[in-house]
């Protein structure tokens, strides 16, 4: 897959000298920026479906929580009756 990001890196050290920065350090950063591996980025796509996922996640969560908190309280009703009151 290639990269995700592309980075115009003339552009960028362009942008840096003339923002004051020396000639040399710019190409050098610029040409380090062009250099990283954006191929492992997750791209919005990627976060969608990870939201979608916590989602489903959560929501089975939620259902076995009230399941666990309707039968703790079934547990609790038939002690209830099996010790005799006073």
């Amino acid at each position: 897959m290639a990269n995700a990001l592309h980075i115009d890196t003339l552009k960028f050290s362009r942008r840096l000298v003339a923002a004051g920065m020396e000639p040399a350090a710019a190409e050098a950063i610029a040409e380090t920026f062009g250099e990283i591996d954006t191929s492992e980025l997750a791209t919005k796509s990627d976060l969608r479906e990870l939201r979608a996922e916590m989602r489903e996640m959560e929501n089975r969560l939620v259902i076995k929580t009230g399941g666990m908190i309707v039968g703790a309280l079934a547990i609790l009703m038939a002690l209830m009756r099996l010790i005799p009151p006073g």
